[in-house]
């Protein structure tokens, strides 16, 4: 594709994606604009925001990231950690001195995001949309208020150009295979992606349907429940190190999954979770991925972006 081709597509996605989701306009309107000198200690809290500072450019500007920011690398090795997201600390997250903080809209308990937002750190609050609008939609919003606006919209409109190639590459396939993700497995049980969840966005996205029937968000089920999925497919989580091969066995273990056609084909296929799920900058190399593993023959090649 020329770059005048290209430019062209990403034109007509920016336009589409705009007018068929004014919400994602008005949420980028909104978003509070951080003072430049309170752009220099920044708290990225959320595995996606942390990716798209990167990928804008402000990696150096970061003090410190919560434990989901696994990517760059770099990010937890060389930045102050104030733990999970969903389980942050008032005084942990003070701690570190930031100047303005960033923070996906998934970050709690909401006691402390309220005080957080009740001081006088400059707070901006991402939206948590596991969509392909929605990433655009993330990265303007940072942009906005980084006042970095050309910036984002330049990122923005890659991502949603790639996106648009996805789904026109989806519509060759003809047989869909139905599959699931597991997100882990905790006491023999496993906890899978229904509807409503990154895991069932990210199985339409790559031309697959969610075996999950009837299951709505993250949630354990029984190996009756796993027997009647009778999925084609199963993505699990990808472990480091022994984690990788224990995560593996459990999945193997799993009563439910005996008789499934992705046993019997040994389709099992081990993904990094935010990379997988993060709906971040990377997520169009990852559809590409899965896509790639559960249709191999059909499939372009592999973006391979994965850490």
């Amino acid at each position: 594709m020329t770059f005048g081709v290209l430019a062209m597509v990403r034109s007509v996605v920016v336009a589409a994606t705009l007018s068929a989701a004014p919400a994602f306009a008005d949420s980028v309107a909104q978003s509070p604009i951080i003072p430049a000198a309170s752009q220099s200690r920044l708290l990225s809290i959320g595995g996606d925001v942390t990716e798209i500072l990167d990928a804008l450019g402000y990696s150096d500007r970061i003090v410190a990231v919560d434990s989901t920011s696994k990517y760059p690398e770099s990010a937890l090795k060389t930045k102050a950690n104030v733990g999970y997201m969903r389980a942050l600390a008032t005084e942990g997250v003070l701690s570190v001195n930031p100047t303005a903080i960033i923070a996906s809209l998934g970050a709690g308990p909401p006691d402390v995001v309220k005080a957080l937002k009740a001081s006088s750190i400059p707070y901006v609050e991402v939206p948590d949309d596991p969509t392909a609008a929605g990433v655009s939609n993330k990265i303007r919003v940072i942009g906005a208020a980084l006042a970095q606006s050309s910036r984002a919209d330049a990122l923005a409109a890659s991502v949603e150009a790639e996106f648009e190639i996805l789904a026109k590459e989806s519509k060759i396939l003809t047989a869909k295979k139905r599959a699931i993700v597991i997100l882990s497995v905790q006491n023999g049980r496993a906890i899978i992606g229904g509807a409503n969840s990154s895991a069932d966005a990210m199985l339409a996205l790559a031309g697959a349907g969610n075996a999950a029937v009837g299951l709505n968000g993250f949630q354990p089920v029984s190996d009756e429940q796993l027997a009647e999925f009778a999925p084609d497919a199963v993505i699990v989580m990808r472990r480091t190190g022994e984690g990788s091969t224990k995560t593996l066995e459990a999945v193997a273990s799993l009563t439910g999954l005996q008789s499934s056609p992705a046993n019997r084909s040994r389709s099992v296929i081990e993904m990094d979770g935010l990379f997988l799920l993060g709906f971040g900058p990377r997520t169009p190399a990852a559809v590409r991925d899965l896509r790639s593993a559960l249709y191999p023959d059909t499939a372009a090649p592999p973006a391979r972006r994965e850490p």
